[in-house]
Formats: structure tokens, C-alpha cells, sequence
């Protein structure tokens, strides 16, 4: 498995009331919201599509980092280790910053 079920389960419960559709991306698990990416995990961790705006606010929670795919800068992405998404204070932030990026784009 290339994520962490236990932290699947996390955004799970958090995404309760959101209607999400899962889909396996990129070796892990994305959690797609209005046909948009809206988090997902990776083996060691996590990511949000916070977008370019909210980028600096993702930053400043300890231990996110902007995502990158080889040498290439995701732009809008931020990621995170498994510990910061595990935690529910720092993924609650990571996940409102994507809620509300996801909420300002036009559903597909």
C-alpha cells in the first residue's frame, strides 16, 4: 500500500459531510471534491491543493512544505509529513485552506 490507511481514515472522518470521491493518483489515494483535487495521500505523508493565495498561510503550519514532483514545484500544492497530517490540529488547517481554495473554483 503506498499511504497510510489509518490516515485515510482520518480525512475520512474529517470529509464526512463533504461528498468526496476517492480515487487512486500518483501511487496513492486522492480525495477529489466538485470533480477538483481537493487532498490526498502519498507513501510518508500527505498533500493539499491549497492554491497559489493561501500558500504562505499553509507554510506557517509547522512542518508543511511546498510539494514537489522531482525538481518540478507543484504551484498551489503543499504537503505534508504522515506526523502532520496524523495531527488534527495542523491537518485541520491544511484541510480548510483546500476546502475553501476548492469551494472558489468552478465545479467540473
Amino acid at each position: 500500500m503506498a499511504h497510510d490507511e489509518a490516515l485515510a481514515r482520518r480525512l475520512r472522518d474529517d470529509l464526512a459531510g463533504v461528498a468526496i470521491v476517492e480515487k487512486k493518483m500518483f501511487g496513492g489515494l486522492a480525495f477529489m471534491h466538485r470533480g477538483h483535487m481537493l487532498c490526498g495521500l502519498h507513501r510518508g505523508g500527505g498533500m493539499f491543493r491549497v492554491g497559489k493565495a493561501r500558500m504562505a498561510e499553509a507554510l506557517k503550519v509547522p512542518g508543511a512544505a511546498r510539494m514537489a514532483m522531482g525538481d518540478r514545484v507543484m504551484g498551489g500544492m503543499a504537503e505534508a509529513p504522515a506526523d502532520v497530517v496524523a495531527d488534527d490540529a495542523r491537518r485541520g488547517v491544511l484541510l480548510a485552506l483546500a476546502l475553501a481554495f476548492n469551494g472558489e473554483q468552478a465545479a467540473k
